[in-house]
């Protein structure tokens, strides 16, 4: 009789977790192990910020399989408490070090590492304080929920304006606490382009929810935080979310090989240097959907699928990863952004010649009650108009679109291919022409020339007649850009004879559209060199072009 094959998985959670069953489903008669050095194998990590928001109020509910759970369902053995500290490869063994501080040696056929990653903490004064606190797992939400509870602190500050931190943030807030996010870099969410992350702070930011950015942390103390430029700020409690760092100590020592971004580097099965060892999760170095390119992306979403795919393979099966777009979703206060993709920089960096567009549209028909502004920034290759990259922001539909804009991506589908997507309409859920289909009617006039564009982001004005066709409220309300002129767009061809002939002229409005029909009107009218403001005033103010000293026409 053959030797069951026998499957260890060194960490559970989302990687390992969906290794072993993944694993079981493969191969009914493996043996299968897994061991956590923590006390949960499986548990909902990414729910840790919301029970601590007080939204998620049954603890027992992040606690997804415990270890009778995977024996009476699956005849997985999860031993919890038990840490794996050497791979013998040549043995094919691992040292295992129970509870009670012994060791023993279990030998195994494949081996799947799902090791995660660990919040970087700053080698900073004051870092050991008890009131500065990391979020991994739960027993770290449960020292942060105690101490709300028992300290009933008034003032957080959280290091990292990432998706955990505004997470963090977000939590903090609803426990009626005054918060203070901070970011050493020039804006919060560093995947979002400048504008789009400007406009997010703009519509979050108040009394009692601040952003500080482009600075640095130097020492915490009791009372709170100093920075380097020599500010400091009050604070109760401090929450450290700078990013993770992947635990491969265990790999390094057994010489697996090291990726370019420090996680285990793994082909398209997820297998090691070792092909008997298999890397999964925050700590595994995969590959771009997009670009090909080396990259480690620690989501849950993609932990999963390598888990679901190493666990197969381990137990006899050849699937293949294909990548991860990063496709994430964040929701702050009453905003949500998501992104999917390569962002400007990151296009540009991976060598592709690139455009841009930025609609903004309503969550659903607008003349259904509730109906929210929607923004969709799209990164388009040149030449083709193939999908690289998007970005969404908004109250309500953030996560359908980006959704949406993620198949597309990964069906290599192109802008024009948006226009004619075929989306469910009615007016509580979007509208005829969804925001996607808009974004994609947009993007694709830029993509064929049929109105030249100007882009906010690189666009300085040097001596173009700027032309302002808004109506005359919105430059009270709004102002406008410095030396514009404003001539209406329901105005537009009674007046024709007030714009110049001679010279390049740049139409805008307060979004775009209108900037655009105003600049087919006036090709219409045989003004040959007329280009609009992508995103319009709006934009263009995001972007910190210059404005008028004073409102008004």
């Amino acid at each position: 009789m053959k030797t069951p094959r026998r499957i260890i998985v060194v960490g559970g959670v989302a990687g390992g977790a969906s290794a072993a069953a993944k694993a079981r489903r493969v191969d009914e008669n493996a043996e299968i192990h897994i061991f956590d050095r923590g006390p949960y194998v499986s548990f909902a990590n990414c729910g840790l910020p919301y029970y601590i928001a007080g939204e998620i109020n049954d603890r027992a509910k992040l606690i997804i399989m415990k270890p009778e759970t995977f024996w009476s369902r699956s005849r997985i053995h999860a031993h919890v408490n038990h840490e794996v500290v050497a791979i013998n490869r040549a043995a094919k063994t691992v040292r295992v070090k129970a509870p009670d501080g012994s060791e023993r040696d279990e030998r195994y056929d494949k081996l799947i590492l799902s090791q995660g990653a660990q919040p970087l903490v700053p080698r900073l004064p004051g870092v050991e304080l008890p009131h500065v606190f990391t979020l991994r797992d739960i027993p770290d939400m449960d020292r942060i929920a105690a101490f709300l509870d028992e300290r009933k602190p008034r003032r957080a500050v959280i290091i990292g304006g990432g998706f955990i931190g505004l997470e963090m943030a977000e939590a903090f807030h609803r426990r009626g606490m005054h918060v203070t996010i901070v970011e050493r870099n020039p804006h919060i969410l560093p995947l979002l382009d400048d504008d789009m992350a400007q406009h997010l702070q703009n519509q979050v930011r108040r009394d009692e929810f601040q952003l500080k950015a482009g600075v640095s942390a130097r020492a915490f103390t009791e009372r709170g935080v100093e920075f380097d430029n020599g500010d400091t700020l009050p604070a109760d409690l401090i929450l450290l979310s700078v990013g993770v760092q992947a635990e491969v100590e265990l790999a390094k020592a057994a010489g697996l090989e090291i990726g370019v971004t420090g996680g285990v580097k793994t082909n398209g099965r997820m297998e090691s240097s070792d092909p008997d060892i298999y890397a999964v999760g925050d700590a595994a170095e995969t590959i771009h959907a997009l670009t090909g390119a080396r990259v480690r992306i620690p989501l849950a979403g993609p932990a999963n699928r390598q888990g679901r795919i190493a666990g197969a393979n381990a137990a006899g099966a050849k699937l293949t990863y294909r990548g991860a777009l990063g496709t994430s979703i964040v929701r702050v206060l009453h905003m949500t952004a998501a992104f999917t993709g390569l962002n400007s920089a990151q296009a540009a960096k991976a060598g592709f010649s690139f455009f841009t567009s930025l609609t903004r549209d309503n969550s659903h028909a607008g003349y259904y009650p509730g109906a929210k502004p929607l923004m969709i920034k799209l990164v388009a290759e040149d030449g083709t108009g193939r999908l690289l990259g998007a970005q969404v922001l908004g109250e309500d539909g953030v996560d359908k679109r980006i959704d949406v804009l993620a198949t597309a991506i990964t069906a290599k589908m192109s802008v024009f291919d948006l226009e004619d997507i075929d989306l469910a309409y009615s007016p509580p859920f979007g509208s005829a022409n969804d925001p996607v289909n808009v974004a994609g009617f947009v993007a694709s006039h830029i993509a064929r020339g049929d109105v030249a564009t100007v882009a906010p982001e690189t666009w300085q004005p040097g001596g173009e007649f700027l032309l302002d066709v808004r109506d005359a409220d919105e430059l009270e309300e709004f102002g406008k850009l410095a030396g514009a002129v404003n001539i209406p767009l329901a105005e537009l061809r009674d007046r024709l004879g007030e714009l110049p002939r001679e010279g390049r002229m740049v139409a805008y409005c307060q979004k775009g559209l209108r900037g655009y029909l105003a600049a087919c009107a006036l090709h219409g009218h045989g003004f040959e060199n007329v280009a609009n403001l992508r995103g319009g005033f709006l934009q263009a103010k995001l972007n910190g072009l210059p404005l008028a000293k004073t409102n008004g026409g």
